[in-house]
């Protein structure tokens, strides 16, 4: 819509943002009407229209069933489009039209906003199954003809409450119509249903609705105050009422087609299994969410204990190996910390790796510093948790046996994410391989988790080189 207003006509921003209202709201009046509805707006030079929307209805058979946006039609040709641009009043005259021997019958109006008319409505009825209506249908057709004629006065849609479509009630899930008091006249059976679930015994016409309402919820006080005056359709507003067993969802729209106004139209729908199920997944989330924060709590005792453990021995290496799986409980720690403090099982594994930089940084025995290029992104558990472990390993072996006591020199985190792999590389400036060195041999305790961990768990490769000029070169490709 944007494209074809800007190209063909001469309405300025506010214009085409009026219109963006209209179309999200026109749904409704097309299922209140049993009508396709197609937006015609007049060309720059006046001598054409230009179709820019449609929308066909949820309650009864379409009149097009070609797709009419985009289409160019001369002034002249339609005389029902001219009659309501230029005399600014819905049209109904004429006989209807047959389209491949269907009857339709067309009637235009007329959107206006701030006095000025912008375009036409073009609403087009298939008469091919028209019987007498039921009280439900005329209910409808009513309706929508007071709609037609806000929009046609340009007090409809309400600029303040635009309404989600995707998640507002439609006319076929449950309609009331209120008189000026808040009485109910007409309400369908959906809307019946749906209050029999908030525990209503008897019918709701000839009742005041929002008094109804109030006393179905549980709530008292001040709330009920407001609740009569949202349910008795004062305002353009959207609510929920909880009550009994159920839920149900309301949106309430005044009706003042000519100015005054005639009444109300209360859309709602029920919604008690939808919160039901948004309640569990909450309660599922937070659970998951603690289960992580007491995980993290575990290994970080575990971790201080192992820490404890490693300040009585005499043994150096025994107190080393200690304080490698010090290192190593820390970094799953991490994972789950992040975890914690998410709504799903993914976390951005940008911050891990610096957590994990900096703690295994802690055991550098000169002057070496540490850095990463490049993101990992957003990862789910399933590869966070191994990949810090594989990282801890790989940089706590850097810096352990690529510098001596005083040396000094860098260990960098390369990363390239690709659309399914994720490339890493972990390179140090220090003593470089051992002669006759073979990574995928080698005994190391850590090199073992490594291997184990890329290849076993993560699906990946692994791969330790000699780095170009000095240093050790280690690559991972890991399938994301």
């Amino acid at each position: 819509m944007n494209d074809l207003v800007r190209e063909h006509t001469a309405l300025d921003a506010p214009d085409l943002e009026w219109l963006h209202l209209l179309v999200s709201e026109w749904q409704l009046l097309s299922d209140l009407s049993f009508a396709d509805l197609v937006l015609w707006v007049p060309t720059r030079d006046g001598t054409r229209y230009v179709s820019v929307a449609q929308m066909r209805p949820n309650t009864g058979p379409t009149s097009y069933q070609d797709d009419m946006v985009g289409h160019l039609v001369p002034r002249g040709r339609r005389p029902l489009l001219d009659a309501a641009l230029d005399e600014g009043r819905i049209v109904r005259e004429g006989d209807p039209e047959w389209r491949e021997e269907v009857p339709v019958r067309v009637e235009s109006i007329p959107v206006r906003r701030d006095g000025r008319v912008l375009g036409v409505i073009a609403r087009n009825t298939n008469l091919l199954t028209v019987r007498t209506p039921s009280r439900l249908e005329l209910t409808y057709l009513q309706s929508a003809s007071d709609l037609a004629q806000m929009i046609a006065a340009g007090t409809f849609p309400f600029p303040a409450q635009q309404a989600d479509m995707d998640a507002s009630p439609r006319a076929g899930d449950g309609l009331i119509r209120l008189d000026p008091d808040g009485i109910v006249q007409y309400a369908s059976p959906n809307a019946l249903s749906a209050y029999h679930r908030l525990g209503l015994a008897a019918d709701l016409v000839g009742h005041h609705l929002g008094k109804t309402t109030a006393e179905l919820a549980p709530e008292r006080g001040p709330v009920d105050e407001a609740m009569v005056k949202l349910a008795s359709g004062w305002a353009p507003r959207a609510f929920e009422v909880e009550g009994g067993d159920g839920v149900i969802q309301l949106r309430a729209i005044p009706l003042s087609p000519k100015g005054t106004r005639t009444g109300s139209l209360v859309l709602l729908r029920d919604v008690t299994e939808l919160r039901r199920r948004e309640r569990e997944l909450i309660t599922k989330d937070a659970t998951i969410r603690e289960i992580h924060h007491r995980v993290k709590n575990n290994l970080q005792t575990v971790a201080a204990l192992l820490r404890l453990q490693a300040r009585r021995m005499d043994s150096d290496r025994a107190r080393e190996a200690l304080e490698e799986a010090v290192r190593r409980v820390g970094s799953i720690a991490i994972v789950h910390e992040t975890l914690s403090q998410t709504l799903d099982e993914r976390v951005e594994f940008d911050e891990i790796a610096d957590r994990v930089l900096a703690m295994v940084a802690e055991i550098s025995p000169g002057r070496v510093t540490t850095r990463r290029s490049g993101r990992f992104g957003v990862l789910i558990a399933e590869i966070a948790t191994p990949l810090s472990m594989v990282l801890t390993e790989l940089l706590q072996n850097a810096l352990e046996h690529g510098f001596g006591q005083d040396e000094s020199g860098s260990v960098e985190i390369g990363v390239v994410r690709g659309r399914e792999l994720i490339t890493v590389t972990v390179q140090d400036d220090g003593r470089g391989l051992p002669e006759g060195f073979d990574a995928q041999q080698a005994g190391n305790l850590g090199l073992q988790i490594v291997r184990t961990l890329v290849v076993g768990e993560l699906g990946g490769t692994f791969d330790m080189l000699p780095a170009e000029g000095r240093g050790t070169r280690v690559v991972l490709e890991l399938p994301v």
